[in-house]
């Protein structure tokens, strides 16, 4: 058994029927690079079957302790069954990229049952008339809970399922996977007392941590390295209500190269700068086409891994995370990636000033109990109508494969994420880089964003507009106008008389 820490116990306590909090990938591959042009459902299964021990979340599922007087428990399922979280759809014809945003949505909308390893995979059929992809194309549509994984680690999960080519070379590692018996009532309830008397010494111990930081983000305020000027709550939007029980998702993909482009056009930007302003760009666009652009900027929250080096495996969430200005309140493209890259670059620093592994521990000095009972009660009163947002939105940044992966021998050729919303956050951008290709695709309620595709439209406008400015000749100071020439000297009088005479 292994326990939950605060941070990944706080998202089965977000859980409710109208706020799933699973994340998740939609994969779309081409089988016509698999052996014999094909891939059989069957064939999927027993493919994922020969996978199960890449990754322990596979087989894992929880046990909730009585009351929540503790955080919940892993324990390797003794009921696993691999044909619950493998299903099989097709889409209607044609089969186009709108119909696979619908199907989508829909599917992310659904809660998980929490009583099983906390991941699905939806193979779907019939993507015969999207746009930029071979037809007869599949798509693998994942949903694992955030319980379990954060972006980083779901990188690990899915090099579990991912080959280099398209031979599908049997994993070298033995599976030596052994269920777990159901702990009892008893057994909990002890192990909560005992961590009940500890939670003491933990405290203190946190704490102690992060005196250290405080003392180091002061001084670095002190000497103007860090500003404080822009921690203020941010403007109410749309997106910042209690949500429904229905989603919408979308995507736009860009050129990796276009976006390197871009980033040198403002010296000391980054990709992830440039991606802040594309979103900050279409975040302007779509609302002021609603009459709503608020006057202050918008901002998002961007996660921050803080796993180790020997932590990519691990189980659950080792995140921290910042919050960024987006500069949706400024029209010029470039002037929004420099607001964009100072604010960043701010947010950074007080990050590290800090620690953002010891703002991390934090979430474990929160009683389970409570934490759950005021999930709920923020739920049940709709209390994310009544204040100020923390942050309009998510942008998360999950890093992808630089070359070619292939599922069951089938090529990937698009990968997009999708990401859970709640109460006071209703649109999370999820950014997905893959082989020369990076795309923002997001996941938002259906009643704060009842048109995707205008999203859609304004964050690729966002970008063209930001790629014309990075292209644009700059302009070429003028010369100073030369000084006229000296005026001649008169000559002396004497002279003068000389020349006379």
């Amino acid at each position: 058994m292994l326990q939950l820490s605060g941070q990944d116990a706080s998202f089965v306590y977000l859980e409710t029927p109208h706020t799933p909090m699973h994340i998740g990938s939609v994969g779309i591959y081409d089988p016509s690079t698999a052996p014999g042009g094909f891939v059989r459902f069957k064939d999927i299964l027993s493919f994922i079957q020969s996978r199960l021990g890449g990754a322990r979340s596979f087989r894992q599922r929880l046990v909730r302790v009585p009351f929540d007087l503790d955080h919940p428990y892993w324990i390797e399922d003794p009921e696993f069954d691999i044909e619950f979280h493998v299903r099989h759809i097709a889409l209607p014809k044609p089969g186009d990229w709108r119909q696979l945003c619908i199907q989508v949505a829909r599917l992310h909308a659904r809660p998980m049952d929490l009583s099983k390893p906390l991941w699905e995979f939806t193979i779907l059929e019939g993507l015969d008339n999207v746009e930029g992809l071979p037809p007869g194309c599949f798509a693998l549509i994942a949903k694992v809970h955030h319980a379990a994984i954060d972006g980083m680690s779901g990188v690990e999960m899915s090099a579990a399922l991912h080959d280099i080519d398209a031979n599908m070379t049997p994993p070298t590692a033995t599976d030596d996977w052994r269920p777990e018996h159901m702990p009892g009532v008893a057994d909990l309830l002890t192990r909560s007392y005992f961590n009940s008397l500890l939670q003491p010494m933990r405290v203190v111990e946190t704490i102690g941590r992060s005196l250290p930081g405080m003392a180091k983000l002061t001084a670095s305020v002190t000497k103007g390295d860090v500003s404080l000027a822009g921690t203020k709550l941010a403007p109410k939007t749309r997106f910042n209500a209690k949500v429904s029980a229905h989603r919408v998702f979308d995507a736009a993909a860009f050129k990796l190269a276009d976006i390197r482009a871009i980033k040198d056009a403002v010296p000391g930007a980054t990709v992830n700068d440039v991606i802040l302003a594309i979103v900050g760009g279409g975040l302007r666009g779509y609302l002021e086409a609603k009459g709503e652009l608020p006057k202050d900027t918008l901002t998002a929250m961007a996660p921050i891994s803080v796993r180790g080096e020997g932590e990519k495996a691990a189980l659950g969430n080792l995140v921290s995370a910042m919050v960024v200005g987006l500069g949706t309140q400024i029209e010029d493209p470039l002037v929004r990636l420099r607001f964009v890259h100072g604010e960043a670059a701010n947010s950074k620093a007080m990050t590290g000033a800090v620690g953002a592994r010891t703002l991390t521990d934090y979430s474990q000095l929160i009683p389970s109990g409570l934490a759950g009972l005021a999930a709920r009660l923020y739920t049940r009163v709709g209390a994310a109508n009544a204040h100020a947002p923390v942050f309009n939105c998510v942008v998360t940044n999950v890093p992808g494969s630089r070359i070619p992966l292939y599922f069951g021998g089938a090529k990937m050729v698009a990968m997009y994420g999708t990401g859970p919303v709640f109460d006071g956050m209703g649109l999370i951008n999820t950014i997905y880089s893959y082989t020369d290709t990076i795309a923002i695709s997001f996941t938002s309620d259906r009643a704060m964003m009842p048109d995707p595709e205008a999203y859609a439209a304004a964050l690729t406008a966002a970008f063209e507009a930001l790629k014309a400015a990075a292209a644009a000749p700059k302009p070429v100071a003028p010369k100073p106008p030369k000084s006229p020439p000296p005026a001649p000297k008169k000559a002396k009088a004497s002279k003068q008389k000389e020349l006379t005479a």
